[in-house]
């Protein structure tokens, strides 16, 4: 995976409009854009999807590891690794809590269930 640039991290942490589409099973075309949450730590971007790894959208994305986002008006062709790391967790649950501060939505991304389907995104 190759590096998001300094512009583009800035862009999509401050985000609140990032839109995944990983590629359908035929592996050509995208799916309909989803509208989840997202993080950076340490240098990478990561998300979660919000009803585990039963989501549509990432069942697609851990199949497919590639696809589409846009995010703070950037448009990026991306691949996603699904991550399991306790350390990695810790961080990016503390990302959450701070950029979704306040939001009835949190608790619940903070959940084992919802770890499980945590995914790296990064350029491809």
């Amino acid at each position: 995976m190759n590096d998001w640039t300094p512009y583009e991290l800035a862009a999509i942490a401050s985000a609140d409009d990032f839109h995944i589409s990983p590629f359908r099973a035929d592996g050509v075309a995208l799916g309909t854009p989803t509208w989840i949450w997202s993080v950076v730590v340490e240098g990478a971007v990561y998300v979660r999807a919000y009803n585990g790894t039963a989501s549509r959208w990432y069942g697609s994305a851990a199949a497919q590891r590639a696809g589409r986002i846009t995010a703070g008006g950037i448009g990026k062709d991306v691949a996603f690794t699904p991550v399991r790391d306790e350390r990695l967790d810790a961080l990016i649950d503390a990302a959450y809590r701070s950029k979704y501060a306040g939001s009835p939505y949190l608790a619940p991304m903070l959940t084992d269930r919802v770890r499980a389907a945590t995914v790296r995104v990064g350029p491809r």
